[in-house]
């Protein structure tokens, strides 16, 4: 009987995506993040790079690609949204890296494990924000328990749709 090692079963599981799809979708997510809440500010809750971090990090099951799309996303968000550069760049690569190593080890196939992981690294990028404005940064900010969680409720459902939508992306392998 074959078995699979730890690092034959990671290469089974990784998955690719066109490079269309890999260009096109954050581009999307931060045109979107910039222009919907200037539409509608309620929508400013909503982290759509973020989102797509997860994903990408959960899809392709590699720490270094993880942090390297979480770090160019956060930076390209940064810049479009007149944020600190470098805030969201920071915490997304954390959370693209903690993303991607949890891929490694859990079956982020399952809805309710997706559901769990973007409900809890929104969490985790919040806090991170928090603490690079506040403690790096220097500048005068707070933690409101009532908004965060309100943001992960929300990140989260969005997050659910768009992963079962982003999953058709997928490249089979053969």
């Amino acid at each position: 009987m074959a078995r699979l090692t730890y690092s034959s079963r990671r290469q089974l599981e990784e998955h690719t995506f066109h490079p269309a799809v890999v260009l096109l979708v954050p581009f999307a997510a931060l045109f979107l993040q910039v222009y919907l809440p200037r539409l509608w500010p309620r929508l400013a809750v909503l982290d759509l790079p973020l989102i797509v971090v997860i994903f990408f990090g959960v899809a392709r099951r590699s720490p270094i690609y993880g942090t390297i799309t979480g770090a160019v996303i956060g930076l390209l968000q940064d810049a479009f949204t007149g944020q600190a550069i470098g805030v969201n760049g920071i915490s997304n690569a954390v959370v693209g890296y903690a993303a991607a190593s949890v891929g490694v080890r859990v079956d982020v196939e399952n809805p309710l494990t997706r559901t769990v992981l973007a409900f809890g690294f929104t969490m985790v990028q919040g806090f991170l924000y928090f603490l690079i404005v506040r403690h790096l940064l220097g500048m005068d900010a707070r933690w409101l328990w009532g908004y965060q969680l309100i943001r992960a409720v929300a990140n989260t459902l969005v997050a659910v749709v768009a992963f079962a939508l982003l999953d058709r992306t997928v490249r089979r392998q053969t």
